[in-house]
């Protein structure tokens, strides 16, 4: 990461700024760029001692996710000194033994629906400690977490079918109905949702079979020691706490989703959920007040190396968007496309969108400035706009899951110690899989005429 901010440093020397004029859209808290106002502005790069700054200026404008994993670790770590969770995966094994493959089809299609839906993605994070430790138990690894719960939403953001915070503002700015076109979306996401769930049974099966073919097999080795998950052939019996501690404590993940949904909850909201999940853990579980700090603090501690990859991502982000040199790129980007046939414009519109998401990783943003630009380049180019907003969701949900400016996977990364090279090597040939489904789909849209 801190080779990514250095690289964002330079840029801001070589690329020359240059900025739209912008005008808010009619009823929402957004801004959309106006086509044909780009005009160069005084460069301002960014200056040596700035750049030691853009950590701490990132870590500010990410503390509101940083200070939701601090909370989420605290309680997570309470109800696994409860012993409740020990227990309860264990007995969990021990019933699905020789049956675990399962878990990968059910997690993929409820997370991605979950995110086709309600837009969801750095929530996942709260489940992220609790998902690592069931994949190691159930003899699949620290990989496996990740994708059961970050594949799926990227697939559910490409399928974005209700998603508001892309694909609403995306149709909002290229002046379409809501949420129309539905009935396509629903393939795309059935496509691509086989697709990933085809390359992570096989991936399961794999290392089940051979643990050693697992692409961080030496370091899940080390912490699955660490971890004591016992043998499923002696297994306690779990206390009537204990089944009161897990009742409460996945009822809040099931809670949340359905407050997200319901009610429009979001990081704030949630980090209250789970404050109020540890207050009754820590009663019915009966826990000492020294045991509740302790506990706290230690599951606090080990988010901590997360949230400083999170807040390294928004500094490289902050230092383009500060050096003013994020609307030259998009500019030059969509100059490209002039042109070109249809079906070879509407893939060329989803390779700029997966190219400009590692500049912008926030989906709303990224609709914000590249939508103004592909809803009337898709008119001139005989594509239709909802055919753009496909292609826009197609490249922003991919990317997300390989960017190293993205906080959300990196994040991810860090809590199941996952090296992002391991991570290139799994996510590799299935992000190929989805960019060759990508194409497709937007080939028979436009064949359609997709509208």
């Amino acid at each position: 990461m801190a080779c990514i901010i250095l690289l964002a440093a330079i840029l801001t020397y070589i690329i020359p700024a240059g900025e739209f004029d912008r005008v808010e859209i009619p009823g929402t808290e957004y801004e959309t760029v106006v086509p044909g106002s780009y005009h160069a502005v005084e460069g301002s790069p960014v200056q040596p001692f700035a750049l030691f700054q853009s950590l701490t200026m990132g870590l500010q404008e990410a503390a509101y996710i940083i200070f939701f994993l601090l909370i989420l670790g605290g309680v997570f770590k309470m109800v696994e000194v409860t012993g409740a969770l020990h227990a309860g995966i264990n007995n969990l094994i021990r019933a699905t033994s020789g049956k675990e493959i399962v878990l990968i089809p059910i997690c993929l299609i409820v997370f991605s629906l979950i995110s086709a839906l309600a837009a969801c993605c750095e929530e996942y994070l709260a489940f992220m400690p609790l998902m690592y430790m069931v994949c190691m138990a159930c003899g699949f690894d620290s990989i496996m977490a990740v994708c059961l719960l970050f594949c799926a939403s990227a697939v559910g953001y490409a399928g974005g079918m209700t998603q508001a915070f892309s694909v609403g503002v995306a149709q909002t700015i290229a002046e379409l109905p809501m949420f129309s076109g539905i009935q396509y979306r629903i393939v795309v996401w059935a496509v691509l949702c086989i697709a990933t769930i085809a390359y992570a049974v096989w991936y399961g099966m794999k290392i089940r079979k051979n643990p050693e073919s697992a692409y961080n097999y030496e370091v899940d080795k080390k912490y699955r020691e660490e971890m004591d998950l016992g043998s499923i052939t002696d297994v306690e019996k779990i206390s009537g706490r204990q089944i009161a501690v897990l009742v409460i404590f996945f009822g809040a993940f099931i809670f949340v989703p359905f407050s997200v949904i319901k009610w429009g909850f979001y990081i704030d909201e949630m980090a209250g959920i789970f404050v109020i999940v540890g207050l009754l853990v820590a009663i019915v579980g009966g826990l000492k007040p020294n045991t509740v700090a302790d506990s706290f603090v230690d599951g606090a501690k080990d988010m901590v190396w997360a949230g400083l990859i999170i807040g390294m991502c928004y500094a490289a982000t902050g230092i383009m968007k500060d050096a003013q040199i994020m609307d030259t790129i998009v500019n030059a980007m969509g100059s490209v496309l002039g042109g070109a046939p249809a079906a070879l414009s509407a893939s060329g519109m989803f390779v700029l969108q997966d190219l400009f998401n590692f500049l912008v990783p926030s989906g709303s943003g990224q609709a914000a400035i590249t939508m103004p630009f592909m809803a009337p380049l898709a008119d001139i180019l005989g594509v239709t706009r909802q055919t753009a907003v496909l292609a826009f969701q197609l490249g922003d949900a991919f990317t997300n899951v390989v960017a190293p400016t993205s906080g959300e996977i990196m994040a991810a990364l860090a809590i199941c110690r996952v090296p992002y090279s391991k991570w290139l090597k799994f996510i590799g040939p299935l992000w190929g899989i989805w960019c060759v489904l990508a194409i497709v789909l937007l080939i028979v849209a436009v064949m359609i005429g997709y509208a």
